[in-house]
């Protein structure tokens, strides 16, 4: 019995973490319908972030990357961000459909909803960003190449 309630007692306090670092982090949190709306209409790639709101590398990833400046001018300036809870019915059907079997996962898709690549987790902005950069450049040589 006290294993139980130490068990949801932590799931709780983590869950309230977590949702502390997504209010920190101030980007616009959008459902994966809502993310390919905007995305079709502006014309701008998606980046779902699929994540459990107890989850501690979730929440590392909430503080040290999706908090930062540079990180938020990036995805504002080139994705729209959706971020997809684990828990909720559309967490598991996107992890049936797109294959996903832990998180943090990172995905960037077209306005189609198609999966371009899933991005290596990353704790460092700067690197994240750099990975941004790759990720953005490979697209746009194949649209490039392949109108």
């Amino acid at each position: 019995m006290i294993s139980v309630l130490g068990y949801y007692g932590n799931r709780t306090i983590q869950s309230y973490l977590g949702q502390q670092a997504i209010d920190q982090t101030g980007l616009e949190i959008r459902s994966l319908v809502q993310a390919l709306e905007v995305a079709k209409s502006s014309n701008k790639l998606v980046l779902v972030d699929m994540s459990a709101i107890w989850c501690p590398s979730c929440r590392k990833l909430d503080q040290q990357v999706f908090s930062d400046e540079q990180v938020k001018t990036q995805l504002d300036q080139e994705f729209v961000y959706a971020r997809i809870e684990y828990e909720s019915p559309e967490g598991k059907t996107f992890m049936q459909n797109y294959q996903v079997t832990g998180f943090p996962t990172l995905l960037i898709l077209n306005a189609s909803g198609e999966k371009l690549v899933q991005l290596p987790i990353n704790y460092e902005p700067l690197a994240f960003l750099k990975t941004l950069e790759q990720v953005l450049e490979t697209i746009h040589h194949f649209k490039a190449i392949n109108p």
